[in-house]
């Protein structure tokens, strides 16, 4: 089954009842027992929901991995990824990465023994130099949020599996239309499908995607034991977001590639980091693991002043000014300030994420309006 057809039907299947073609919505708590202990597959709605398995299965497929485990946010989901590590153990991450998971890390999983690195990974060999025999994890975003640097997912999982580690790929930049990574060799996928996923800036939910039965028993049983699970209302907002995936992702690269170049040539631009350029850094292993090269990208300003970069972002009209990602409106947002401001400033500029750096998520509206928008807020720079 191609990826367009299992976005849409790929998990889901007419509901037994009504044979009803969507997946209801089962807004139940509780559900009752034939007699104690004997029931129909479900008995409290924080262990099992039906709306929430169709999401899970679905999820599964179109990574095409074997068992799907929703979170009630993508933060949830990745905090479950860390309660499967010991104290002790190790995690060596990509240094470009969300603030929030970054802080997570630090300031939440560090104080229980769990050693954080936080390395350059755009040469993935780097990983020799590090990974050592209390490596558990390597944890990777490709592209990374919000330099959109681009990780070889094939030679990370190879030389974390030498070391017995675990390779997990947060894909929410990419989505499982532009990238599959379990198919190159990663053992987990985590989403925030708050954003492409769901699609329409309208629910907050996180999902795991694994292929080894033993860690997705100890990832249900996190689930279930912390509790973090997402309503069967937002599970239901994420499947019907899931239908239109692939055409939303097809406008969104589409109008990125365009703005992309726009940006490029202006003369108030300094820099464009967009991995769809041929002399982007590992622009090959984008064009070898990528089916496009997305809707995200970042720019920094020839005035590389944070004055400069706030005129520009208080000015547009279509660009939102506003945290998140990949809905089908366009949005603005100032990493230092806003996604990323939970990561000291020192730690930052080492990693290349200035004051002034701009990040966009291009959404789906008319290509030449959003373009309109963004000259006439550059004008004001």
């Amino acid at each position: 089954m191609q990826l367009a057809t299992k976005l849409i039907h790929a998990g889901v299947e007419p509901d037994p009842a009504t044979g009803a073609i969507m997946t209801p919505i089962y807004q139940t708590s509780t559900y009752v027992q034939e007699a104690p202990g004997k029931h129909k597959g479900y008995e409290y709605a924080r262990t099992q929901n039906p709306t929430r398995k169709v999401l899970e299965q679905a999820v599964a497929a179109v990574e095409n991995g074997t068992h799907g485990i929703a979170f009630s946010s993508g933060m949830a989901a990745i905090e479950a990824m860390m309660h499967t590590l010991q104290p002790g153990d190790k995690v060596i991450a990509s240094n470009d990465l969300y603030g929030g998971s970054y802080r997570l890390f630090t300031r939440i999983f560090a104080k229980y023994g769990i050693e954080f690195q936080f390395v350059d990974l755009q040469d993935a060999g780097r990983l020799e130099q590090f990974a050592d025999e209390r490596t558990r994890l390597i944890w990777i975003e490709t592209p990374t949020n919000p330099l959109i640097r681009i990780v070889d997912i094939q030679a990370c999982a190879e030389i974390a599996h030498a070391r017995g580690a675990l390779l997990c790929v947060d894909n929410t930049f990419a989505s499982p239309w532009l990238q599959n990574p379990l198919d190159w060799g990663a053992d987990v996928v985590v989403h925030s499908a708050t954003k492409y996923l769901g699609g329409h800036s309208d629910v907050v939910l996180g999902v795991v995607v694994v292929k080894d039965v033993s860690l997705a028993e100890q990832l249900y049983f996190i689930q279930n034991s912390a509790g973090a699970v997402p309503g069967p209302h937002d599970c239901w907002l994420v499947l019907r977001g899931m239908k239109t995936l692939h055409v939303r992702m097809q406008r969104h690269c589409e109008n990125a590639r365009q703005i992309a170049s726009f940006l490029r040539q202006h003369p108030k631009v300094q820099q464009v980091h967009w991995c769809g350029f041929s002399d982007h850094p590992n622009h090959a292993i984008a064009r070898k693991q990528m089916r496009d090269f997305g809707a995200m990208m970042s720019f920094v300003l020839k005035d590389d002043r944070i004055e400069t970069a706030h005129r520009i972002l208080s000015s547009t009209r279509l660009f939102a000014l506003a945290e998140s990602l990949g809905g089908v409106e366009s949005l603005i947002g100032h990493p230092a300030s806003m996604t990323h401001a939970s990561i000291p400033r020192e730690e930052r500029l080492k990693s290349g994420l200035s004051d002034s750096l701009i990040r966009l998520s291009v959404g789906i509206e008319d290509v030449q309006d959003l373009i309109a928008d963004l000259e006439q807020a550059l004008e004001k720079a």
